[in-house]
C-alpha cells in the first residue's frame, strides 16, 4: 500500500464510544464513514428515556457530535440510512430528521429490520464528505463541493436528494418501485417492482450523464427473502448494460439484505453507489477515463455470477457482502456463530489480499446477523481481527440470510493507490 493516503479513525467523548470495538468515524481520502448511531446518552452509555422521537433525536445528536468533533457540519452529510424496528415509526423519525436538515437534504434510505442492538427503536448511519482529504501532513485546500441532483424522471421527495456527488462518487437514495408520474407503487409483484426500482436508478444516472455500468455497488433490500431468484431474473437483464461491460462480463459488487418492512409496503428497494470519473468542481474536469473501474475475483473466496467480489474505483474498494461459505464448495461451513463469523472474515481477508491490501485498510464494516444476541460471540472473533477497533461499524438483525447462514459481513476498503490506467 502507498502511504499517500492514510486511514484516519477518530472518536469523541460527546458520542457513545462503542466499548472500543469500533471507531465513531473513519476517514479516508474524501469521505468519512460513521458507525451507525444508536439512541444512547454518551454520559450514561444507556438508551435515552422516551419513545421513537426521543430516540431518533438522540441518534441524530450523536451523529452531529461526531461530525462537529472533526470540524465538519451537518450539511457535509451526503447519505443517511435509517433502520427502525417498526416501519410505522418512520414518519416520526422523518419529523426529527427535518430539524437537522432544514434546507439541504442528503440521500436517504429507510427500512424496518428484525432487531437492533440494545433493543433500540432506531439506528441511524451517515456518510460525510472530507474535503481536506487524508494525505499525511499535506491537507488538501478543501476545494471540492457537493453536487446535488433531482430529475422528474424518477420519484422525488422533499426529504431526500436523488443523488449527491462528492469527489469521485455518486451516492443515490435507495429507489422504491414507484412510478415517478404518480408517486405510487407500480402494479405487479416483485419482478415488476424490481424492474421499476432499477429503471428509477437508471433515470437518475442518465440525468447526470453517468452510464449505468458506472455502478460499483448495489444493495438490495428484500421484504421476502424467498424472492431472490425472481429479483435475480430481472437483475440479470440490467447488468451488464453496455457492450463494453458485456465484453468483460462486468457486474457490480452486491449485497442482499432481508428486511421486515419497506416504505409504502414495497417488496424491494435498491440502493447504489456509483463512480464519478469527472469528480466535482471547482477542480478541473477530468477525463472520464482518467480513472477506471477495477473489478476483481479470487478463487480463495466464494464466487457468484451476479456479483463481483470487489470493485475498486479511485480511493475505495467496495466488496460484496461475504457469507460463511467455503470457497471450494460454495456451501455453508459446519459450526455455529463463531465459526461462521471467522469464515466470513476469512473470505473478506482473502479478497482484500488478492488485491494487495490488508485488513487494516478496512474503513467500514456492516454486520448482518440472524440473532442479535449472538453479537457477544461475534465480537470474540471480531476483536482478534480488529484489536484496535479501527473500522466504523453497523450491526443489524435480519430475518433471514442466504444459505441459512447466521451472519453476513459487508466491508468498504481504502485504496490509496487509486485506479488510474497507469496504476
Amino acid at each position: 500500500m502507498s502511504s499517500y493516503n492514510a486511514v484516519l479513525a477518530r472518536n469523541t467523548k460527546n458520542a457513545p464510544n462503542g466499548n472500543g470495538s469500533y471507531s465513531q468515524t473513519v476517514a479516508f481520502s474524501h469521505y468519512n464513514y460513521l458507525s451507525a448511531q444508536l439512541p444512547i446518552d454518551p454520559k450514561t452509555n444507556e438508551l435515552v428515556a422516551g419513545g421513537i422521537k426521543e430516540q431518533a433525536e438522540q441518534s441524530f445528536e450523536n451523529i452531529k457530535s461526531i461530525v462537529e468533533s472533526i470540524n465538519h457540519v451537518m450539511s457535509d452529510v451526503v447519505k443517511i440510512k435509517v433502520f427502525v424496528n417498526d416501519i410505522q415509526n418512520i414518519d416520526a423519525v422523518k419529523e426529527i430528521y427535518q430539524t437537522f436538515f432544514p434546507t439541504y437534504v442528503p440521500t436517504l434510505t429507510t427500512m424496518a429490520v428484525a432487531a437492533l442492538p440494545m433493543d433500540a427503536l432506531v439506528q441511524i448511519e451517515a456518510v460525510i464528505t472530507n474535503g481536506e482529504g487524508t494525505i499525511p501532513n499535506e491537507p488538501q485546500a478543501g476545494d471540492l463541493i457537493k453536487l446535488t441532483n433531482n430529475t422528474v424522471n424518477a420519484p422525488t421527495s422533499p426529504l431526500s436528494t436523488q443523488t449527491v456527488s462528492f469527489s469521485h462518487y455518486n451516492n443515490l437514495s435507495a429507489q422504491l418501485p414507484l412510478d415517478p408520474k404518480t408517486g405510487r407503487l407500480v402494479i405487479g409483484g416483485v419482478k415488476e417492482q424490481t424492474r421499476q426500482s432499477l429503471k428509477n436508478v437508471k433515470m437518475i444516472l442518465e440525468s447526470i450523464d453517468v452510464p449505468f455500468d458506472d455502478i460499483v455497488k448495489v444493495n438490495i433490500y428484500l421484504k421476502n427473502h424467498s424472492d431472490i431468484e425472481a429479483v435475480n431474473g430481472v437483475y440479470s437483464t440490467f447488468f451488464p448494460d453496455s457492450a463494453i461491460a458485456r465484453a468483460v462480463a462486468y457486474v457490480p459488487a452486491r449485497t442482499i439484505i432481508a428486511v421486515t418492512d419497506l416504505p409504502m409496503d414495497a417488496l424491494v428497494q435498491i440502493e447504489v453507489i456509483v463512480s464519478h470519473g469527472d469528480g466535482t468542481p471547482p477542480q478541473a474536469i477530468e477525463d472520464r477515463h482518467g480513472i477506471i473501474i477495477k473489478a476483481n475475483n479470487t478463487e480463495n473466496a466464494p464466487k457468484n455470477s451476479l456479483s463481483t467480489q470487489t470493485v475498486a474505483f479511485s480511493h475505495y474498494n467496495h466488496l460484496s457482502a461475504q457469507l460463511p461459505l467455503d470457497p471450494k464448495t460454495n456451501k455453508l461451513i459446519a459450526g455455529g456463530i463463531k465459526e461462521q463469523t471467522r469464515q466470513c472474515l476469512n473470505n473478506v481477508k482473502s479478497i482484500i489480499e488478492s488485491i494487495d491490501h490488508v485488513v487494516d485498510d478496512i474503513v467500514k464494516i456492516d454486520v448482518y446477523i440472524k440473532d442479535i444476541k449472538d453479537m457477544d460471540a461475534v465480537d470474540e472473533v471480531y476483536s482478534a481481527v480488529f484489536p484496535e477497533g479501527t473500522p466504523a461499524r453497523t450491526v443489524v438483525g435480519v430475518s433471514e440470510l442466504s444459505h441459512g447462514a447466521l451472519i453476513q459481513i459487508d466491508v468498504v476498503v481504502s485504496n490509496a493507490e487509486g485506479t488510474s490506467p497507469e496504476a
